[in-house]
């Protein structure tokens, strides 16, 4: 949520973003609340048969409209990420939840219970008291109300987001009749989160108290943990364990009757399906005990787990040690903390740099457990693709989340001192151009060694967001007979893909090429290198190319799979023909990619689909709007519509005529979706005049507190001088689903008039 200014109140963002005790949730229970519709619902990713590496990550970070700061850009390599912290209930942000959704990853909130927690644990079980309500019911165990498992989930099915992590971390003090209450109690979290959230809702015990009540942390699942995996859908273990403990984790796991986890032959399951990925082994980036050190020597205690080969998964505890670590040194900034990054997750940017790993300590009598050099987190799991266009559209403007300016259409509409993060805009960087390009000849095998090419997020230009992902490709001189015209492939994103949808892809890009060189570029679609080339040619139409505002192109064309392939992997790229004056000599040229988008094909002609528009917009304020005053605040909102075109009757000359005199378009595309709004202001002048809606000031972005169509204004984003006026007219401007900036006769506005106050 880009903002203008500075200073923002909490308004623009969640509302209740965590819960200190069961108190305040039931306090929360008792009003009624709107589900976010601005957050995106869960779409699971293409299941193939290559995903046999799991991981899940667990933080808690904050972010601010007029800040740089820490973002999570790996979503590929995760399935699912728990936001923590040590509330008693963390819900994540709504933008947290959208980037996650938006690359198929489930984003859990936190249940917590440690220190003082014991009376709400036990409260969670046996339900909310009733004031004045005496005890009628006599039994000899703990009774276990489904109040909170209705609550907890009815809060995930507000808020959006996809279960829990349970993470009690106090003991019990009924024993083991509390345990087992617990232990029933998650099995109605479970059914009520199926009911309200969906089947894909999770709940995922963290290794803490055992089955006697006692707070032991195991560091691996046995027979004292036992029953609480089988109770919740996964299990995190403790991370401070002992290199010979995920092999026997899974020796244990296999010891186990097939009836408890659901495996059982005759089918008479006794809980939930659990495999072996279903046990996640804790590993802290921090350290703090963990194998291997944590920080650079957190591959050492990946190694022992093995997610490849002993197939179990991963829980990577504090991943944000990258920032958190270093954030208060000296000189210490964003661009640094992403070399940091990248290199913990993919490795440095030179291949050839040598990170040091840190000598980690070991336990008394711990043998010596060498692991050579340093490995990323990437190379531990499947790079795995986004949803599938034809569920949730893929859209990216390759940004992470974060930037200095912001662009509307390619023009820089604010430019900030401090920058700005809002996760809700980021996408995918494009896994196959960042970090490392993947460049090679088109067509046929040249004597000369392939162009260089590497890639970098650019601040400074964008098409619509804050940033480009800026490639940049330098060839050598060739004296080939062929070498006045080359061309290359540069792969950008892989898709999984279905037949027999046809898709669109939306391309918008610019180029700058050294003096003398020419560039020709296609956008194009190729069976993935990662499909070995066994897919059939894939059906591709003519791209169609046209010219934007300040530099910028675009590419659209439309693909299929060929019929006989049910679904498919491929890769969206563009295809770089380059000619050069004097071909013996170097050159260089960049491609800056602005935005990429995937979306089912338009229906026939005759089928009559909407257009996106605004239809009004309306300013609540909180107090009088008086002159002069710099002292504003409320609530703008506005309704989206669709507009068919318009009706040309057909000639319908017998009741028994078969054609309709008009088709609907009932797919999911029926009615528009959009990304974010950008909001504007243009002030009234004294005598009464307004400037047209090109000259408004924009003023920030929807995007911060998950609610359809709403928009919080105060004073500290108006532009200086704006109550001078008689009045304030706000603009409301669409970016749909597919990148499309909404033209402003399709926009809305509403005039926001000012009482004269001592005028």
């Amino acid at each position: 949520m880009p903002l203008r200014g500075t200073g923002h109140g909490k308004l623009v963002g969640d509302e209740a973003p965590y819960f200190e005790s069961l108190a305040e949730l039931d306090q929360w229970a008792s009003l009624s609340h709107e589900k976010l519709m601005a957050v995106l619902e869960y779409q699971a990713r293409p299941q193939l048969e290559s995903l046999n590496r799991r991981g899940k990550l667990l933080g808690g970070y904050t972010e601010s409209p007029s800040g740089l700061c820490y973002t999570f850009n790996f979503w590929h390599l995760c399935d699912t990420f728990v936001y923590f912290s040590h509330h008693r209930i963390t819900v994540p942000p709504s933008g947290w939840i959208n980037a996650a959704h938006r690359q198929g990853v489930k984003m859990l909130g936190t249940l917590i219970f440690e220190g003082s927690g014991e009376g709400d644990c036990l409260q969670l079980i046996v339900g909310c008291p009733q004031a004045g309500a005496g005890p009628i019911l006599r039994a000899n165990s703990i009774p276990i109300s489904r109040h909170y498992a209705s609550v907890l989930a009815e809060l995930a099915r507000q808020r959006g987001f996809d279960g829990y992590l349970l993470n009690v971390e106090c003991p019990l003090r009924g024993g083991p009749e509390q345990a087992r209450a617990l232990a029933g109690w998650i099995l109605l979290l479970k059914s009520e989160l199926v009911t309200k959230v969906g089947p894909h809702a999770q709940a995922i015990w963290y290794d803490s108290v055992v089955f006697n009540g006692q707070m032991r942390w195991q560091d691996r699942l046995n027979s004292l943990n036992l029953p609480f995996f089988l109770s919740s859908d996964a299990f995190f273990t403790n991370y401070t364990w002992r290199p010979s403990f995920p092999a026997l984790t899974a020796q244990y796991f296999m010891s186990l009757d097939p009836a408890l986890i659901g495996d059982d032959a005759k089918g008479s399951p006794i809980s939930s399906v659990k495999s072996l990925q279903s046990i996640f082994t804790g590993v802290d980036v921090w350290g703090r005990g963990s194998h291997g050190g944590g920080g650079f020597g957190s591959y050492k205690a990946m190694t022992h787990i093995d997610p490849q080969s002993l197939g179990l998964s991963v829980a990577l505890f504090g991943q944000a040690w990258t920032w958190e670590s270093e954030q208060d040194k000296p000189g210490w900034n964003w661009d640094q903390w992403w070399e940091y990054e990248r290199k913990l997750w993919i490795g440095p940017a030179d291949p050839q740099e040598v990170v040091p790993v840190p000598d980690a300590p070991r336990r008394r009598g711990e043998p010596e457990c060498p692991h050579g050099a340093f490995k990323p987190v990437s190379s531990f799991f499947v790079h795995v693709t986004p949803p599938d266009p034809s569920q949730l559209v893929f859209y990216t403007s390759f940004s992470p989340g974060v930037g200095r300016s912001w662009f509307v259409e390619g023009v820089n509409v604010l430019q900030t001192k401090d920058g700005w993060t809002d996760i809700d805009k980021q996408g995918s960087l494009g896994n196959l151009v960042w970090p490392r390009p993947s460049v090679m000849w088109e067509n046929n095998d040249r004597p000369e060694p392939l162009p260089l090419a590497s890639s970098m997020l650019d601040m400074s230009d964008a098409w619509n967001g804050g940033n480009t992902l800026k490639v940049s490709i330098s060839c050598t001189g060739s004296t080939a007979d062929d070498a006045l015209f080359r061309c290359i492939w540069l792969p950008v994103q892989s898709l999984n893909v279905t037949y027999p949808v046809s898709y669109d892809v939306n391309i918008v890009y610019k180029t700058v090429a050294c003096e003398g060189t020419d560039l020709d570029l296609g956008l194009f679609i190729k069976p993935s290198m990662e499909s070995g080339g066994d897919l059939a040619e894939i059906n591709v139409g003519a791209s169609a190319q046209s010219y934007l505002n300040n530099g910028w192109t675009r590419q659209v064309l439309s693909f299929s799979l060929p019929s006989g392939t049910a679904n498919a992997s491929i890769d969206i790229g563009l295809i770089i023909g380059f000619v050069a004056e004097d071909p013996s000599q170097p050159l260089d040229f960049s491609v800056s990619l602005g935005q990429l988008a995937v979306y089912p094909s338009a229906l026939t002609a005759r089928v009559s689909k909407g257009t996106p528009g605004i239809l009004w917009a309306k300013f609540q304020s909180a107090k009088p709007l008086i002159s002069p005053s710099t002292d504003l605040s409320g609530f703008l909102t506005w309704e989206i519509v669709s507009f068919f075109p318009h009706l040309v009757l057909p000639v319908i000359n017998s009741p028994e005529d078969p054609n309709p005199a008009w088709i609907l378009d009932d797919t999911k595309e029926r009615y528009p979706s959009f990304l974010y709004f950008n909001i504007y202001v243009n002030a009234h002048t004294p005598s009464g005049d307004v400037a047209e809606a090109t000259a408004a000031i924009f003023i920030g972005t929807t995007g911060l507190d998950g609610r359809a169509n709403r928009f919080y204004v105060d004073s500290t984003i108006m532009p200086k001088d704006m109550m001078d006026g008689r009045g304030l007219r706000f603009y409301v401007q669409g970016v749909s689903d597919k990148g499309d900036v909404l033209p402003w006769e399709m926009c809305a506005h509403v005039d926001c008039m000012f009482e004269l106050g001592g005028r």
